[in-house]
């Protein structure tokens, strides 16, 4: 139980790393969040912190929401995230909260919304071969055949691979190594790509699960280590 962060995602370049490795990352640009609301254990059964992220134009609040913003004396935000944590007396309402908080990690797992495709194929969502390209098949090469049964049952069944609409679902990545941090520019750099496309939203949280493995610099140390230690052997 950890408070996360919303970003966006700028795109993908690659980063050198001091021992020349270079290294594919995905550059996600920080939203600081605005603390607004306190929830305590007494009042709620559980202890949380709601915050706001990106600005919103007063315009496009309902009553209910402008009424909330007044009474908070705060900015209009876009959205409003509430994470759940074992103390909240650490934290005040109106504070900011940014990239430090990711400070001293070297993973984080990353939510976003994957490339929408539209209306999609079953070989191009579910990878099918297709029909046969001669020898009777006329004009559905491309479709998925038979779906049903006989009689019985008589059905298609749920979860049957067809056509449909493709991408635009959320997915999480877990355990993506941060590679570096620019807090001056709150830029944070991700090994490896993340789904969805450019200024598309990216939710940031730490790892849940124990990670045990190296970042890619702890195993080239190693590596040097390992090697002087033999070279010193000799």
């Amino acid at each position: 139980m950890s408070i996360g962060l919303i970003g966006t995602k700028l795109g993908m370049t690659r980063e050198f790393l001091e021992t020349g490795q270079s290294v594919p990352v995905t550059v996600v640009k920080i939203e600081k969040g605005r603390v607004l609301d306190l929830i305590s254990k007494e009042k709620a059964g559980y202890n949380a912190v709601k915050i706001g992220f990106f600005r919103l134009k007063n315009s496009k609040l309902t009553k209910q929401m402008k009424g909330y913003f007044a009474k908070k004396n705060t900015e209009p935000k876009k959205i409003l995230k509430e994470y759940r944590v074992e103390n909240n007396t650490e934290y005040k309402e109106g504070n900011e909260i940014g990239l430090e908080i990711f400070k001293d990690k070297k993973f984080i797992d990353v939510r976003s919304k994957t490339i929408g495709k539209g209306f999609a194929g079953v070989m191009k969502r579910w990878n099918f071969g297709g029909l046969r390209a001669s020898h009777g098949v006329s004009v559905s090469h491309r479709s998925h055949g038979s779906t049903g049964q006989r009689q019985d049952p008589g059905k298609v069944f749920k979860g049957k691979k067809m056509a449909g609409h493709m991408g635009d679902k959320s997915r999480t990545i877990l355990n993506l190594e941060v590679i570096r941090s620019d807090l001056d520019n709150n830029l944070i750099y991700l090994r490896g790509s993340i789904p969805g496309s450019k200024n598309s939203i990216v939710y940031l949280r730490e790892s849940v699960k124990k990670i045990s493995r190296k970042t890619i610099q702890e195993k080239h140390a190693a590596k040097l280590k390992a090697a002087t230690a033999k070279k010193g052997k000799k």
